[in-house]
């Protein structure tokens, strides 16, 4: 009898301390629920929707009816959209390398010891990115403007066009040279932060091996930054492939030069705003934003295996 009751108080106290496992715990949803929910309101449900009109097309007769893929076959043979994307891939391959060489090259030097008021410079180079984008862009159209502005200036004093921001064949270049100093700081940043957080024994035993300046950068410097600019290079990419605000902007200023396909999102914005034409931007917006993905996607999967190189 004692035994019996042994057994069974053991049994009841084994209950007791086990564990719930069949009863689900809502606790960690509870935390997640409201981020959740506002991802889905802002970010999914508007993807939907885009989807959703991109399989449709308004008709004079019949309204909006069901299309399937037609819009994505039309898009794909859309000789404006190719030629807007064709325009921010090379601006994507030309001014992405520039701006995060030159932010990288700032973040290396203020991380120097060598450099003095470093904590000034950091605030100067980064100030421009605080400039709201707007803002940054009118000023830029002032200095560019040919027929006022600093560029007209110079074109007085020198008594022919030295410099025309604004001809077709340097449109990009303007662009480029406004989106690079919006967004060097921005890039700087990143890399001085990583920087801060290698550790300074490395630095003691290069120093010990007679390792300099120069040395010191390449082989422990860089390769500690690589995550970082891995980083960098896709929100570059995504930003090249946004591209709006500038030329959108600019195109008051040289409206013969930048046209409402000038980039895939003008031409979306255009055909959604201007031309009431929204299933077929919404085809465009979809498009783009794959292509982005993948190249974004293809750049952070061939840095992920040069840092495990």
């Amino acid at each position: 009898m004692t035994t019996s009751a042994s057994t069974t108080s053991l049994h009841a106290t084994q209950r007791v301390f086990e564990p719930r496992r069949n009863r689900p715990d809502w606790r960690g949803w509870a935390f997640v629920g409201p981020f959740m929910i506002v991802f889905a309101l802002v970010f999914l449900a508007p993807l939907a929707y885009a989807l959703y009109l991109s399989l449709f097309r308004d008709q004079l007769i019949g309204g909006s009816v069901f299309v399937g893929l037609e819009n994505y076959a039309t898009a794909l043979v859309d000789p404006k959209f190719w030629e807007a994307f064709g325009r921010v891939f090379v601006f994507l391959l030309v001014q992405v390398p520039i701006m995060l060489l030159l932010a990288l090259g700032a973040a290396l030097a203020i991380d120097s010891a060598r450099l003095r008021g470093a904590s000034f410079f950091r605030i100067v180079i980064f100030l421009p990115y605080a400039v709201p984008a707007v803002v940054a862009v009118l000023m830029w159209g002032y200095i560019y403007g040919d027929q006022f502005g600093l560029t007209a200036n110079l074109n007085d004093l020198f008594g022919f066009p030295l410099l025309t921001p604004f001809a077709r064949e340097w449109m990009l270049v303007s662009i480029g040279n406004i989106v690079t100093w919006e967004f060097v700081g921005y890039n700087m940043l990143i890399f001085y932060s990583s920087l801060k957080t290698i550790p300074g024994e490395l630095y003691e035993a290069a120093a010990l091996d007679g390792a300099g300046a120069w040395r010191t950068i390449f082989s422990i410097k860089i390769p500690a930054v690589r995550g970082a600019i891995v980083i960098a290079t896709i929100f570059s990419i995504i930003g090249s492939f946004q591209l709006f605000n500038e030329p959108n902007i600019l195109r008051p200023l040289a409206p013969n030069v930048i046209t409402t396909y000038y980039t895939p999102n003008m031409y979306a914005y255009n055909l959604s705003f201007a031309g009431q034409q929204f299933n077929y931007a919404a085809t465009v917006a979809i498009i783009m934003g794959v292509i982005t993905a993948v190249i974004a996607y293809v750049v952070q999967l061939r840095g992920s295996r040069a840092e495990v190189r």
